[in-house]
């Protein structure tokens, strides 16, 4: 079995690892770098979840394989505050899709003012720690969580939740 992962960050990858390792022992997981033909930085859950899955259709197109996942972060205005969360959609090979999402965590005034005025989360991140690339590391929700939830664990629930509508009791879902 083939599992395609729209996607060459090292987080993303792992988190798709973390699940096909439980869900699918000895399938093959394949980064390929897929677009997502959103902004650089998706401010509402449509535009992360519409990110998500032009990368799963790019992956299934380019590689065929049983199942493509694609990812996507976003911010998104809840009331008066901004939260963050990762969206991941799930297209097999007969085209049908599931779609999750990682927890959701409350982002800072402070981080929302800079991403609200042109930069990317992982961009006032970088910023703020005098990394580099965090966003392939623990990401930012492993900053804010003091390391208890990288961002390969935090997706790996949202993988899971998309992976539902295929691995559940039908009757679920029909």
């Amino acid at each position: 079995m083939l599992i395609a992962v729209g996607s060459k960050n090292p987080a993303k990858i792992k988190a798709a690892k973390i699940v096909v390792k439980k869900l699918f022992p000895g399938a093959k997981v394949l980064a390929v770098d897929a677009p997502s033909k959103v902004s650089s930085q998706p401010k509402s859950d449509e535009e992360a979840i519409k990110g998500a899955t032009n990368r799963a259709k790019y992956a299934k197109i380019q590689t065929n394989a049983d199942y493509a996942i694609g990812m996507e972060g976003g911010v998104h205005k809840i009331g008066k505050k901004w939260f963050e969360c990762g969206w991941i959609a799930i297209i097999d090979k007969n085209g049908k899709w599931g779609i999750g999402s990682s927890g959701r965590y409350e982002v800072s005034k402070k981080l929302a003012e800079k991403i609200y005025s042109g930069k990317e989360l992982g961009e006032v991140i970088d910023e703020i720690t005098g990394r580099e690339n965090v966003r392939n590391f623990e990401g930012a929700m492993g900053l804010i969580t003091n390391g208890h939830l990288p961002r390969s664990k935090a997706y790996s629930h949202g993988i899971l939740f998309a992976f539902a509508p295929f691995i559940s009791d039908k009757k679920f879902w029909d």
